[in-house]
């Protein structure tokens, strides 16, 4: 039995665009056309207006990291080594969680500037992963 090399997510009607836009090497979010917030997961409501209105506007892919972890148990497949994973807030002011490449420890990367790129994998998966950058 052949695994695949990362597991898809699953979508629904509110979430589509994201994956859409990785696709197409663009990190978008959805903002509220009642009151402008930007929100992260996307959902049908906004929880500041309540409003059903939003846009998917593309985000800069620029932020900083807020938080760290080396992801250890369970061991998956996909993953050759444990993958640092990071909370990200992105210079429009909202927050993003993914892996960062180009490291092998959390260690000092807190505060660290950081830059989106994208991952592709087979079945037309389209990831974002940070990487560090000069500020």
């Amino acid at each position: 039995m052949t695994l695949p090399t990362r597991l898809a997510p699953s979508t629904s009607p509110d979430t589509q665009f994201f994956w859409d836009g990785l696709r197409e090497r663009r990190l978008l979010v959805q903002r509220c056309d009642g009151c402008g917030a930007l929100r992260h997961p996307p959902r049908p409501m906004c929880p500041q207006c309540h409003s059903l209105a939003w846009t998917s506007i593309e985000s800069s892919g620029r932020g900083t990291i807020l938080s760290a972890v080396v992801m250890r148990h369970p061991q998956y497949p996909w993953f050759e080594t444990d993958p640092v994973v990071v909370l990200v807030e992105l210079e429009e002011g909202w927050r993003l969680v993914a892996n960062l490449a180009g490291v092998e420890s959390a260690d000092g990367v807190m505060n660290a500037a950081v830059a989106v790129e994208f991952e592709d994998f087979e079945g037309d998966l389209t990831l974002p992963v940070f990487r560090m950058v000069a500020p």
